[in-house]
């Protein structure tokens, strides 16, 4: 068995497929982690959405701003972008049991796998707030996630939308504790020493704010491996990383690549776009 991390689909169903082709990879025998944001600004939302489904248990997937966007839209009132390519999923036939799995999704996921035993290996489509231990994230993540799946899900994704609170504070209640924790691990980029995120800046590295780094820059006390997508213009690498983190969206649906990286061996395997930049 093989385990393999992919990067942000966003609707690039052709080069998922060829990837896959590609690692020869078989959902009896192997194993697939998507980072999140399967879907949209690509031409093939819904075929990757109902790709990753049709895999079943072999597929593990983290919900990324994207998803949840589109989840705003169905179900919370939201409206659609101007660069949105959602509509195929709004119309389609399957679309209330898409949304249903969608919904279902985690925030994080950790599992210790064979080839770092001891070590957790945790993936978020963001990253990991460095002031968060693994079992504070998992609790946070758990909130939301409980939320997403009970009857007040609907009001929760119409008022999810904020860049307030940035600084997280274990005070905090309600819908700010709530976007909050939805916001470091779909949003995040840049913070400051005490962990309050910066939103406006989304290139590379030499876009930081002043007083300002990637949340991988920061030292944690654990030894997790980090997995975790949404920042493209890293192209998968994380220079002068204090933790563990290996960045998975090498820009697909920008004209780059997708990318899968085998977990056992730490190969990556990329497939070009076909996207026009």
């Amino acid at each position: 068995m093989t385990t393999y991390a992919v990067g942000d689909l966003q609707g690039c169903h052709a080069e998922f497929v060829e990837l896959l082709e590609t690692l020869a990879f078989d959902p009896r025998r192997d194993r697939l982690w998507l980072a999140g944001d399967l879907v949209n600004r690509g031409p093939g939302s819904l075929s990757c959405l109902r790709e990753a489904m049709a895999l079943g248990e072999a597929a593990c997937t983290v919900l990324g701003n994207h998803d949840l966007h589109l989840l705003a839209v169905a179900r919370g009132g939201a409206g659609l972008n101007r660069k949105d390519t959602l509509d195929d999923i709004l119309a389609a036939p399957d679309r209330e049991r898409l949304l249903d799995w969608l919904q279902s999704r985690p925030l994080l996921v950790a599992e210790t796998l064979d080839d770092a035993p001891g070590a957790a290996t945790v993936m978020t489509h963001a990253g990991l707030l460095p002031q968060w231990s693994l079992p504070q994230a998992r609790r946070l993540a758990g909130e939301v996630e409980e939320v997403l799946g009970g009857e007040s899900a609907g009001a929760f994704l119409e008022r999810m939308y904020g860049n307030a609170p940035a600084l997280w504070r274990d005070d905090l209640e309600g819908i700010d504790r709530l976007r909050a924790v939805v916001n470091v691990f779909t949003r995040m980029r840049f913070i400051d020493a005490e962990g309050c995120l910066d939103f406006a800046a989304k290139e590379g590295l030499d876009s930081a704010p002043p007083g300002f780094a990637p949340w991988f820059q920061y030292p944690r006390g654990d030894a997790l491996r980090l997995l975790f997508g949404h920042w493209a213009a890293l192209q998968g690498a994380t220079p002068h990383s204090r933790v563990d983190a290996r960045a998975l969206d090498t820009g697909c649906v920008w004209g780059g690549s997708l990318t899968a990286l085998n977990l056992e061996s730490g190969e990556r395997v990329s497939v070009p776009s076909r996207q026009r930049p």
